[in-house]
């Protein structure tokens, strides 16, 4: 696949002050150790009962933390780290300056200068460039004003793609995006392969969440999983009942094109005479990637 770009619809987050990294330990899946000027980190918050409210991508910059969010959702997530806050010197603030590019296709990060290994980071400029820390088979994304990385990539001869590229390799990676794939305060992260894209840190000390996610873990309570399909000439609809006979096994997330994004229980998919579907089109499941 040629090499291309895309600018993804994120927003961006800063995390300043003295305390902001203690304050963020004991609240986020990740050991915030781990993000550094040389490496980022993907992570997520969680409620107390370990059920899922935001996923971010963590970058260091400066003397900040940067957290490259969901669109439309980081007032939320402000408003609900800040009642943390406390007697904390911890300042949050949405950054509306800041833009999100995704550089992907065969060598990204080798055309950018990184190695090929994920979080890998390095700075151009103003703009913040990492390899995407979940896997590095969806590229590099590119942070800072919208100006300095078109200059990156005219730097590079990298052409401009349609978001649907890059959504349709996201899918395909099995990678959920944010509330499209998971479901605000029910959705769990081992159902949501987060374990496999490196957002939790099993040895660091205790956050909000941990306990169940722990249990789920150690008991083997996962019963379904986010899985990727492939519906050949027709489209799926969010939403819409992935059924095995005559039993409603699971239900489609995020869908590009003929893919999908689905939440099915993994008996189901176990069970290879009674193969799932739609209830309109059969469906392919998609080799499921190593990380």
């Amino acid at each position: 696949m040629p090499i291309s770009y895309t600018e993804l619809p994120r927003d961006i987050v800063e995390i300043s002050g003295a305390d902001q990294r203690s304050f963020l330990q004991g609240l986020i899946s990740q050991d915030i150790e781990k993000v550094t000027a040389a490496r980022s980190a993907y992570s997520t918050f969680l409620t107390p009962q370990g059920k899922y409210l935001h996923d971010f991508i963590m970058l260091q910059c400066g003397d900040s933390l940067l957290f490259d969010c969901e669109q439309g959702r980081s007032a939320d997530l402000v408003n609900r780290l800040s009642r943390f806050k406390l007697r904390a010197d911890v300042a949050l603030a949405p950054k509306a300056d800041l833009k999100v590019f995704a550089v992907f296709g065969d060598g990204a990060a080798a055309c950018l200068g990184l190695e090929t290994t994920p979080g890998a980071t390095v700075q151009n400029g103003n703009v913040t460039i990492t390899v995407d820390p979940r896997t590095e088979k969806l590229g590099c994304r590119l942070i800072g004003p919208m100006a300095e990385i078109e200059a990156v990539l005219h730097q590079h001869d990298i052409q401009a793609s349609e978001f649907s590229s890059y959504d349709q390799r996201r899918i395909s990676l099995g990678v959920p995006d944010g509330s499209r794939d998971m479901e605000i305060e029910k959705s769990i992260l081992l159902e949501s392969n987060i374990d496999d894209l490196h957002g939790i840190d099993w040895e660091k000390g205790c956050y909000m969440g941990q306990e169940l996610t722990a249990r789920t873990k150690y008991r083997g309570l996962v019963k379904r999983r986010l899985f990727a399909f492939e519906t050949g000439e027709s489209k799926a609809v969010t939403g819409e009942p992935v059924v095995a006979g005559d039993k409603v096994v699971g239900d489609v997330r995020s869908t590009s094109g003929n893919l999908l994004l689905a939440s099915v229980r993994i008996d189901a998919l176990e069970d290879v005479e009674t193969p799932v579907s739609l209830e309109t089109a059969p469906l392919k499941r998609l080799t499921p990637p190593s990380y």
